[in-house]
């Protein structure tokens, strides 16, 4: 990892997920019902009450900030945070559209939080930690930002193993592109994949009353053409590979996608597992 730059990583990471905020817009009320499972874990972990001030890092297009200001009612505030400012714009029109005023959205590295020490009761975070490659800067932040007594609940994916929602097409792409070894010290879909890597990390940060906790995420598509669709629309850490894919193959690879998803039908869907690892603990009083 010598030659990594990790603010040329955090400004790619930025213009991919600008790229796909469409795609997100288009599929968020599939989105809603496949990762409630998660946000509600989340939000659960995070014990919200009325009136309290939230900060939810990674929001993208809006959740779990949106349940979160939904709990904390209007005498709370939720305060969601995320570097892809086309995605915070559908977020936006989404939290008006619900008529909620106690949710709001900035642009902001989540390792340089421009909040004052002690000025939340809470934070969450689906699916964002590790893609940062500055983790343990984040961490300490959130920390700070936290009151005493104050909760984390993040959520990031588990092992590849158990995520074929995610790597169904991975094995299929190898045929065809170029895909050099991941690097486990690289920041991506699976950095955080072993139990007790968050953990750790969070522990050493000073966090205490420490779970780890595992929670079922299932995609269910009405074909394996759907999946592949979603995928490739939404997947901005995926995307470069599907475009390296010669024109001349990729039918043929598209096919294999649809036809390994098929073999997770069920009956009049595709359902394909995921499985998340939710870590939660508190910053002691």
């Amino acid at each position: 990892m010598s030659d990594f730059d990790p603010d040329q990583f955090i400004e790619t990471q930025r213009k991919d997920w600008n790229r796909v905020s469409s795609a997100w817009e288009k599929w968020d009320a599939w989105l809603d019902v496949r990762m409630e499972p998660c946000s509600r874990h989340l939000l659960e972990r995070a014990r919200l009450e009325p009136g309290e001030r939230v900060l939810d890092l990674g929001s993208g297009t809006g959740h779990p900030a949106i349940s979160a200001a939904q709990r904390v009612g209007p005498t709370g505030l939720v305060t969601g945070v995320d570097l892809a400012e086309e995605m915070l714009e559908v977020a936006r029109r989404k939290a008006a559209k619900l008529g909620l005023k106690q949710v709001e959205f900035r642009r902001s590295d989540i390792a340089s939080l421009s909040f004052e020490t002690g000025h939340f009761d809470a934070v969450t975070s689906r699916f964002c930690l590790m893609f940062h490659p500055e983790l343990d800067r984040t961490l300490q932040e959130v920390y700070r930002v936290l009151k005493p007594g104050g909760r984390l609940a993040a959520a990031v994916w588990a092992t590849r193993e158990k995520n074929p929602y995610i790597t169904l097409p991975m094995g299929i792409l190898r045929d065809y592109v170029e895909m050099p070894p991941m690097d486990p010290a690289v920041p991506g879909i699976f950095y955080l994949e072993r139990p007790g890597d968050l953990y750790g990390r969070m522990k050493s940060a000073g966090f205490s009353e420490l779970r780890e906790e595992e929670v079922p995420i299932e995609g269910v598509f009405s074909s394996g053409k759907e999946y592949l669709d979603c995928l490739r629309e939404m997947a901005a850490p995926l995307q470069g590979l599907f475009e390296k894919i010669p024109l001349e193959k990729r039918a043929e690879a598209e096919d294999k996608m649809i036809q390994a998803a098929e073999r997770f039908r069920r009956g009049d869907d595709v359902r394909i597992p995921g499985v998340a690892l939710a870590v939660s603990g508190v910053k002691p009083s």
